[in-house]
């Protein structure tokens, strides 16, 4: 009578185990993604490589324009320097 009133359905036991092992997966599936989340080194790792993505998807050509402009501004620099010790 307590079947027909919960709506409840007789369990096989084989379902039962194949259920918490199941459950059983799934948990530690989480855990691992969890503490994979929250690995210090993991997140470096992931900082690295994302780094890493970010430095191969940058242009060749900004990259040549923004050195020759580094050392244009050096060179600059260093001729007022001279120009200002001679004097």
């Amino acid at each position: 009578m307590a079947d027909s009133d919960t709506g409840a359905k007789p369990v096989d036991q084989a379902e039962l185990v194949a259920d918490i092992d199941r459950t059983r997966a799934e948990l530690a599936r989480t855990i691992d993604a969890i503490s994979d989340r929250v690995s210090p080194r993991r997140n470096v790792e992931r900082a690295v490589d994302d780094v890493r993505e970010r430095v191969r998807q940058i242009d060749p050509v900004v990259v040549g324009a923004a050195v020759a402009a580094v050392v244009v501004v050096v060179g600059v620099s260093a001729l007022l320097l001279l120009r200002r010790r001679r004097r």
